[in-house]
């Protein structure tokens, strides 16, 4: 568990380091990577041993044999999360991006609306305009520095072409870990106004200290009718580049229309994907997110500190994953001026808020993911790059 160990990217194909400079103007040579939400980690070794296994037997034929995957994610459910899941209910796809798309196509129809609670993911608004869906965004409300949820506000929103709620649990980019009342809050707004939840809770393993996660069907077992959930390990194990996520549907009804949606597309997994995240939902796995967590809670740490020293930035608390959402609103300047500034002046490539939907418009994302010299690095270059300010 060496998350210090420097592990070079650069060159590898990885969209993080070496798309940096197409994307960004960042110097892929002497740049910091800290946009997508990937990590500088390697997995834990039971995943490594895993996948050499498949490679040292070096046949790669169909699989499908999948019942000890599902145990696993059954067990990991059960024992780090309290949540019982039927292995019957699982259905694996190619990532959760993809997930989305899958339930877009088997609950919504051209021109019907989906909500979004913003600024969030940035993939779920760019899927549903793809499928020809309308993206209802309502602005989440920033009260003394954290997300709320404002049902009212949302529900003004909506129409009788509003099909679907995307909930992001914890919230991807604010870090928010949302609180069994908010989500009971969520649950009877969908109800009443006849709405599909989604809840995508990819980033549910990543917790600060104190924190805790509360998976929407613990929260509200009374919308089981109207909810699906997508899960995956790619976020907790550094595992996106496997494309495997996980759609859980406890109601019957909604599981047989999604198996339709599944077998129209002719969509199964590889066999890389279920073997890394048999191997990571594991107690050696545990110990490992365990390790990660303590690690990334004090980059976080380290990046708030240095942040909060530069007069006008303010970085969101951070309940869960490692995304760290910075406002840069106190400084006055445009978004022009303080993305210049990051990018061509601290050597750094962030997300930009915009992309985020409505209320992302003074915000960057930086990913915390990485080892903690590049982090001390990037908050130097920042406070230098903002010096004047000082």
């Amino acid at each position: 568990m060496n998350f210090d160990q420097i592990i070079e990217r650069r060159g590898t194909g990885c969209i993080k380091w070496d798309a940096m400079e197409a994307r960004y103007g960042v110097s892929s040579e002497n740049g910091i990577a800290m946009w997508v939400a990937d990590m500088d980690f390697r997995p834990p070794e039971a995943v490594q041993s895993a996948l050499q296994r498949l490679l040292d037997h070096g046949i790669y034929g169909y699989g499908g044999l999948d019942d000890d995957y599902r145990a696993a994610i059954c067990w990991w459910m059960a024992n780090r999360h309290g949540w019982s899941v039927e292995p019957g209910h699982i259905f694996t796809t190619h990532g959760l991006v993809n997930a989305v798309g899958l339930c877009l196509q088997t609950w919504t129809a051209p021109g019907d609306g989906v909500l979004l609670f913003t600024p969030v993911y940035h993939a779920f608004a760019r899927t549903i305009a793809a499928a020809g869906r309308q993206v209802v965004e309502s602005p989440l409300v920033n009260r003394e520095g954290r997300y709320e949820m404002d049902l009212d506000a949302a529900s003004a929103l909506i129409d009788a072409k509003t099909r679907m709620v995307v909930l992001c649990s914890p919230h991807n980019p604010g870090g928010r870990v949302w609180s069994a009342q908010e989500l009971r809050a969520l649950a009877e707004f969908c109800a009443r106004h006849d709405l599909l939840l989604i809840s995508d809770e990819i980033h549910h393993d990543l917790l600060m200290p104190g924190q805790r996660h509360i998976p929407m069907p613990i929260a509200a077992p009374e919308i089981a009718d109207r909810l699906v959930m997508l899960t995956a390990a790619s976020k907790t194990f550094n595992l996106a580049g496997t494309h495997c996520g996980n759609v859980i549907i406890a109601d019957d009804r909604l599981r047989q229309q999604f198996a339709g949606t599944m077998a129209a597309f002719g969509i199964s997994p590889n066999s890389f994907g279920p073997a890394a995240v048999q191997a990571a939902y594991s107690p050696e796995g545990a110990a490992w997110v365990d390790a990660l967590c303590a690690y990334l809670d004090g980059n976080r740490q380290i990046f708030d500190a240095g942040i909060h020293a530069i007069p006008g930035l303010r970085s969101m608390e951070l309940q869960s994953t490692y995304l760290a959402w910075v406002d840069f609103s106190g400084t006055g300047m445009t978004p022009a001026e303080f993305t210049r500034r990051v990018e061509q002046g601290a050597g750094i490539a962030a997300n930009h808020g915009p992309t985020f939907g409505t209320g992302g418009e003074c915000w960057l994302r930086f990913n915390l993911g990485t080892r903690r010299a590049l982090v001390e690095e990037a908050v130097t270059r920042l406070q230098r790059a903002f010096g004047d300010l000082q």
